[in-house]
């Protein structure tokens, strides 16, 4: 019996199918759903890292003032809520967008190495035939898988020195953000730690900032405006 064409040409799913879960959750079932949620949740991310930074800059004006910068975060709301009861909001938010923005990278690596037998089983990045390590890859981006790991163990080694006070011992006074700091950066390693941290936090945010503006479609159709189009007919379309 001749096989039609949809039977000849059918190929069995790079990934089985599962239950579809319902709109709209359903979209982060695909790759190009992941790498939205991957994007909205770095631009979160990187928003955070820059208040984050802002504030901390008051450590420079004294104790005083720090101390009046973090009283003022967890007095958020007013009588309203309960003290810090905003500031565990934010936490909570923060927090679960630590947790999809990481999910998103490692399921996409998943499924883009399991797309290509030439895909790199770790990182999901595609090889040339000749031998070549990357296809369109920069430095930046094959670093990726390795900053953002360093970051994650950072973000927990940050929060057991300055709020949970693991590292410091009885140095370690609840409350008191200057002296915590101080106490902690004066040691030369933990300084050390720090500053290699932040490398890597600017590092992979040099790279995340272009690649999630790349998966909203921002990048591409600057890309296309500038080298889609011959010279010529560059010229003549956009005057």
């Amino acid at each position: 019996m001749a096989q039609t064409t949809d039977q000849r040409y059918r190929v069995a799913p790079v990934q089985p199918r599962g239950r579809e879960w319902p709109f709209p959750l359903n979209l982060y079932q695909s790759a190009v759903g992941r790498k939205w949620v991957m994007a909205l949740t770095g631009i979160g991310l990187i928003g955070f890292v820059i208040v984050h930074m802002v504030g901390n800059l008051h450590v420079y004006e004294g104790p005083a003032r720090m101390h009046e910068y973090a009283e003022s975060l967890r007095t958020i709301g007013g009588g309203l809520v309960p003290k810090g009861g905003v500031l565990w909001l934010m936490r909570l938010g923060l927090f679960t967008m630590f947790v999809v923005h990481l999910h998103s990278a490692i399921t996409l690596s998943r499924m883009s190495g399991n797309a290509s037998e030439k895909a790199g089983r770790i990182s999901g990045a595609k090889k040339y035939e000749g031998g070549r390590d990357h296809v369109a890859a920069t430095y930046a981006s094959r670093t990726m898988r390795w900053t953002g790991p360093i970051i994650a163990l950072f973000v927990l080694f940050h929060l057991a020195d300055l709020t949970w006070g693991w590292w410091l011992g009885d140095d370690f006074v609840s409350g008191d953000p200057y002296h915590n700091v101080a106490e902690s950066m004066g040691y030369l390693s933990m300084a050390i730690i720090y500053v290699v941290a932040n490398i890597a936090l600017a590092w992979h945010a040099f790279h995340g900032a272009w690649s999630m503006f790349q998966s909203l479609g921002v990048v591409a159709v600057h890309q296309r405006n500038e080298i889609g189009f011959p010279s010529g007919l560059r010229a003549a379309r956009f005057g």
